[in-house]
């Protein structure tokens, strides 16, 4: 027997990236949601500002999450990821799919394409392309791809990155601190340069750059290529934040603690090889929600910063942790 399930919707307007909501509010626009409920189409009227409350069968909840513009406040949206085909930034692409954004993944390897691939086959818009964050001219090929595909770029999320531990004194040839450097910090360099021409031309977007509270706030051992490389990424967004704030886009930084991704199984296997779970179980252990992030909830994160709700947020870090850099180091009446 089908259940039924209620479902609170908010009215989304594309304006709103360049419009406050308050002046929005004043307007009476309304919005036709078409609900396909087993062949049924349901009719709501929407006012601006107010909440709907519609009942279909949970069945058809389902094939609803996959309809565009349901949960679209980036609908109409074209998002440049890039470190898209895992990890982190496989979760923010199937946030912004999720959200009505036309994705174009970006990732070194052939997984990337795989993905779009996927998000396609569940009804979303999405295009992979393979490239070289840390080679300008390889990058030059993400904006051909969006602006022939799309035709625009609204949302660019830096997320590219890196993590190898070394102690400082044994990297003799550098190359683990231009590793870092290459594809962490010149890596969203290269796509900001790349990109915010054609935001400019669009009128204005949003930049979301990964970052993390290694470097900025806290640093262990071994980490010093990687955490430099990370704090470095606060103040390249502040910077950018202020340089191109009069061109109505915004720039803002995610800083993550320890999400579950192959990068965070990898960094527990360098330190300890023989069960990397029981590392990762320390990790959890210490973390106040005891538990490591998903990938999708720092996708949200990056979804809210890349939409209108974050319209009056630029130049800013926002810290995803669980609660990790919490602690201090020593805990008075425990």
């Amino acid at each position: 027997m089908l259940r039924d399930l209620q479902i609170s919707t908010h009215f989304t307007n594309k304006e709103i990236f360049r419009k406050s909501p308050y002046e929005l509010r004043k307007k009476r626009i309304f919005l036709l949601l078409q609900f396909h409920a087993l062949g049924t189409i349901v009719s709501v009227e929407v006012q601006r500002g107010t909440k709907v409350k519609a009942f279909v069968s949970f069945f058809a909840f389902r094939k609803l999450r996959k309809v565009r513009g349901v949960m679209g406040k980036l609908e109409g949206k074209v998002a440049v990821i890039t470190g898209a085909s895992k990890g982190i930034g496989e979760g923010i692409a199937k946030v912004y799919a999720k959200y009505g954004a036309k994705c174009v993944l970006a990732a070194r390897g052939p997984k990337v394409l795989e993905l779009a691939e996927q998000l396609k086959s569940e009804g979303y818009e999405a295009t992979g392309v393979q490239v070289d964050v840390s080679d300008y001219k390889s990058v030059e090929r993400i904006v051909e791809v969006a602006e022939k595909t799309y035709g625009k770029i609204d949302v660019l999320v830096c997320n590219a990155g890196v993590c190898a531990l070394e102690d400082f004194l044994e990297d003799d040839t550098f190359e683990n601190r231009d590793l870092h450097l290459d594809i962490n910090v010149k890596g969203a360099w290269n796509v900001a340069k790349a990109v915010i021409p054609s935001m400019i031309a669009n009128g204005g977007g949003a930049i979301v750059v990964t970052s993390s509270v290694t470097g900025d706030m806290v640093a262990d051992p071994g980490e010093v290529a990687y955490a430099t490389s990370k704090a470095a990424l606060v103040g390249f967004t502040k910077a950018l934040a202020r340089e191109f704030a009069d061109k109505n886009i915004r720039v803002n930084a995610i800083c993550p603690g320890y999400v579950r991704t192959p990068l965070v199984e990898g960094m527990a296997k360098q330190s300890d090889p023989e069960n990397p779970e029981r590392a990762i179980q320390a990790i959890a252990d210490a973390v106040p929600l005891k538990r490591l992030a998903d990938p999708e909830e720092v996708g949200e994160l990056a979804a809210f910063l890349g939409c209108y709700e974050s319209s009056y947020i630029t130049g800013t870090q926002i810290v995803i942790d669980g609660g990790s850099t919490l602690p201090e180091t020593t805990s008075m009446g425990q």
